[in-house]
């Protein structure tokens, strides 16, 4: 049986604001998973190796800088140019609604917007990332 659910949770670019990241990180981890949360200021280079080096089943992005379409690009590009597409990519922030055609073409693969609740991201995740998961037999 495969462990825990992993999920990195990250700040990618300049923007300084983790409170809701941490918020998410906590709700995540209290939730059964393992989290591994990057801290700020970080490159895509960065996530994508903490991603892949921790065996991760997910990324969250937590992006409030407006940079959401170049950082969200960079980051699933490097995730193909590794071969881990397998890495689910989920982002929160302030981020348009004319942008999620154009996100969830580049392959992201769930938007949180203000409002999104912490049950309602643990429950997308626990739902939609980890399928490297089994189910025991009893």
């Amino acid at each position: 049986m495969a462990g825990p659910i992993r999920v990195v949770v990250a700040k990618p670019g300049l923007d300084g604001h983790d409170r809701g990241a941490k918020v998410v990180a906590r709700a995540l981890r209290d939730a059964g998973m393992e989290v591994i949360y990057t801290g700020l200021h970080q490159t895509p280079e960065q996530i994508v190796e903490a991603a892949i080096q921790e065996d991760a089943d997910g990324i969250g992005l937590s992006i409030l800088s407006g940079a959401h379409m170049t950082l969200c690009a960079k980051v699933l590009e490097l995730l193909k140019e590794r071969d881990a597409l397998d890495i689910s990519v989920f982002v929160g922030g302030i981020i348009p609604e004319g942008d999620f055609p154009e996100l969830d073409r580049l392959g992201v693969a769930r938007i949180f917007t203000p409002g999104a609740t912490t049950q309602d991201i643990v429950e997308w995740v626990r739902a939609n990332v980890g399928a490297k998961e089994s189910v025991a037999e009893s």
